[in-house]
Order: structure tokens, then C-alpha cells, then sequence
């Protein structure tokens, strides 16, 4: 969309998904061209694909602490949690049916958990949060049967920016020699990201959400784990995910994961202090007493700001202000006008709910727009309010 003005909106949704990183897109461009080679061939042509995607495995593993042998390509964050989830119920189906997971995933395991209850009789424990979106190491403790197989929590939630206690949850996985998944689609990244700090045994990645092309991921996947293979066919990805590699995705993603572990430090630092400072904008514009922050205010990505707007509806404010591209949730679920389900398991009202706006900044986000955004934002959200208010009320 272009506003009247001819110009761009100010994106402020990367959450959503990421631009292509301008080196992640000249890194690709040859193996779409003259290295078009079968990765699986033994000539000249296949072996430069073959090396090519061995070297993705080394950056994808670098950036999170792995052994490159344990990095399975796949095409993307929901194939991983698919995998991950469905793969060790159904290879590890004789020691129990029991999975543990929270009610505030991405749907990619929500409905994953779901399918495995609907159609293999499964067991699924869906625990709580607190109001800031955090799961109890103890309610994980508590929820373990003799019959428990899996623990999948999300490291980082991708509507509020909260990050979870994974590191404490995962020790409780291995004392009580439970498998462990996590999907870090979100925080890959953004944060650190170690698999053998967090103590998880399956980690997920999503290429789009760190400026990779959209189409391609991984998952982490600890030597010794026992999983079942996705896909069949060929013995590709050590016979894990059969399939012709995707050679100029895989070479995407493997220099996207370089580039996320060089910038880390800097990127941290930069993006988090944009953010604050464009809800210090929204809040001193409303006044704090209309201004809610959803999520953790410490333990949350440092690129999310999710903040409920008293009077407002979060999906009319957006429609009205066409100048920004931001949303009110997950992506899956943009143009709802249900409040967000997320939001609702911390406890905030239903009036609350809908008054969120979700505003993720990324690595070309710029303090020019965030001042113009934050200055939108206000002056809609006040007419809003005016135009609005009894219509609110009834809600």
C-alpha cells in the first residue's frame, strides 16, 4: 500500500516477517543461476550445491551453539514445530502420550497438539501464564506423568515479546528425562540463542523472521533424540527430511544466521532503545493511565512493543492509519476483530484486548519514523477516542 502521500508506509511489523537482507539475497542469486547443480550428484555441478548447503548447516548451527549435524532444513517455522512435535510422539508413542505445552503458542503447535489429541489419542496439558504472559517452571513440574513424553514451550512469545524461563524448564525436562522443544522463531536473532544453555533437545527456526526468505527454516535436532522422519523418500538430511535440498533457500538462510550472530550485540542495543522510546512517545502523547504495556517490561525481545490503548480498537486504529504497516497480533490472524487469545490468557479484559496495537521494530527501523510513528499514533488514537467512545463503552 501507498499512503496519499506517495510514500511508504512505516513498517513497524517484524515480527510478521523480515525484509530479505540485501547480502542474504547476492548470496543466493548464483545458486539460482550457473551452481543449479542436485546437491545428491556426484559431479562437478552437485558437489558445489552439496558444499553450499553443507555451509549453511555450519552458520545455521553456529549461530545457536550446535553441531552442524544436527541442523535439519526444512521449509520453514511450522514444518519445524510440526516435526519436532509430531515426529517424537510418534517415535517415542511406547513410552507414554503425554505432551506438555502452554496456551499461548503459535498455532503451528496449538493445532499440532491438537491434531495429535484429535486423530491419535494423544494427551495434551495446555498450562496457563501469569499476566505477563510467563509459564511456571513448577506448573510444568506439576503437570509431569509417568506417561509424559514431550515439553514444548515457545522461547519467546511473538504477539508480547515475553521470554520464557526455558533455561529452568529444560534442566526439569532432563532431570525427569523428558525430550524438550522450543520454538525460537522469534527470537533468533534478537536474543541469544544457545541449545545447550536453554537445555532443549529440539529447537525451531523460521528464515523469515531473521531476514531470510520466506520458505525456509530448520529445526534443531539433539544427537540421540529419537524422531520419527517428516517427510519420506530419499535419504536426504541424514534420511530426517526427504527431498531435494533447496539450495539457494538453505545458502539464504545459512548467511542471514551469520550476519544475525555478527550484528546481535549492536542490534540489541540500537532497536531496544527505539522502542522505548516510542512507547515513552505513546505514553507521554495518551498519558500512562490510557496506556497498557502487554508482556513482560524486562524479560521480553527487545525489538516488541504491545500496548493496549484505553478507548481505542486496535484494528480500526491501523485502518485509520494508513501511514503505518503494524498489527494487533500474530500475523495469522491480522484483520480479526476478535481480541487477541494471546492477551486474553493474561488476563486482561476483553476491552483491553482489542485495544492492542503490536509495533516490532527490525534492523532498518529508523528514529525518524519512529518519532512520525509515535506522533500518528497519538493523534489517531485521541480522534478515535472522541469519535468513538460510546461505541466503546458497549463493548
Amino acid at each position: 500500500m501507498v499512503t496519499s502521500m506517495g510514500e511508504k508506509p512505516i513498517y513497524l511489523d517484524y515480527n510478521a516477517t523480515t525484509p530479505i537482507a540485501p547480502a542474504v539475497r547476492e548470496a543466493m542469486l548464483p545458486y539460482l543461476a550457473e551452481h543449479f547443480g542436485n546437491p545428491s550428484s556426484s559431479y562437478f555441478y552437485g558437489q558445489q550445491a552439496k558444499e553450499a548447503v553443507a555451509q549453511a548447516r555450519r552458520q545455521v548451527a553456529a549461530l545457536i551453539g550446535a553441531a552442524p549435524e544436527e541442523i535439519v532444513f526444512t521449509s520453514g517455522g511450522s514444518e519445524s514445530d510440526n516435526q519436532a512435535i509430531i515426529g517424537v510422539a510418534l517415535a517415542n508413542k511406547e513410552r507414554g502420550n503425554h505432551i506438555i505445552t502452554s496456551r499461548i503458542e503459535h498455532p503451528a503447535v496449538l493445532n499440532t497438539c491438537r491434531y495429535l489429541e484429535d486423530r491419535l489419542g494423544f494427551r495434551v496439558t495446555y498450562l496457563p501464564v501469569d499476566g505477563h504472559g510467563l509459564v511456571d517452571p513448577d506448573e510444568v513440574n506439576r503437570a509431569i506423568t509417568k506417561g509424559t513424553i514431550l515439553i514444548s514451550i515457545m522461547h519467546a512469545n511473538n504477539e508480547v515479546g515475553t521470554v520464557e524461563p526455558i533455561e529452568e524448564i529444560g534442566r526439569i525436562a532432563r532431570e525427569r528425562g523428558i525430550l524438550f522443544h522450543t520454538d525460537a522463531a522469534q527470537s533468533c536473532g534478537k536474543i541469544k540463542v544457545d541449545v545447550n544453555q536453554l537445555n532443549v533437545d529440539l529447537l525451531t527456526i523460521a528464515g523469515h523472521k531473521l531476514y531470510a526468505p520466506k520458505g525456509i527454516g530448520a529445526l534443531f535436532i539433539r544427537k540421540g533424540t529419537r524422531i520419527d522422519p517428516f517427510i519420506h523418500g530419499a535419504g536426504q538430511e541424514s534420511g530426517r527430511r526427504a527431498g531435494t535440498e533447496n539450495v539457494p533457500y538453505m545458502v539464504g538462510l545459512g548467511v542471514a544466521c551469520e550476519i544475525a550472530q555478527k550484528l546481535l550485540p549492536s542490534y540489541q542495543k540500537e532497536v531496544k532503545s527505539l522502542r522505548d522510546a516510542l512507547h515513552a512517545k505513546i505514553e507521554a502523547g495518551l498519558g500512562k493511565e490510557k496506556v497498557r504495556l502487554n508482556g513482560h517490561p524486562e524479560k521480553r525481545l527487545p525489538n516488541t512493543l504491545n500496548l493496549s490503548i484505553k478507548g481505542i480498537v486496535g484494528e480500526e486504529l491501523l485502518r485509520q492509519t494508513p501511514e503505518i504497516a503494524a498489527s494487533t497480533g500474530a500475523a495469522c490472524h491480522a484483520g480479526s476483530t476478535e481480541p487477541s487469545s494471546v492477551l486474553l490468557e493474561m488476563g486482561l479484559s476483553r476491552k483491553w484486548a482489542l485495544g492492542a496495537l503490536r509495533l516490532t521494530l527490525g534492523r532498518w527501523t529508523t528514529a525518524e519514523e519512529i518519532d512520525a510513528a509515535g506522533d500518528l499514533i497519538v493523534a489517531r488514537a485521541k480522534r478515535f477516542v472522541s469519535v468513538n467512545a460510546s461505541a466503546w463503552k458497549q463493548l
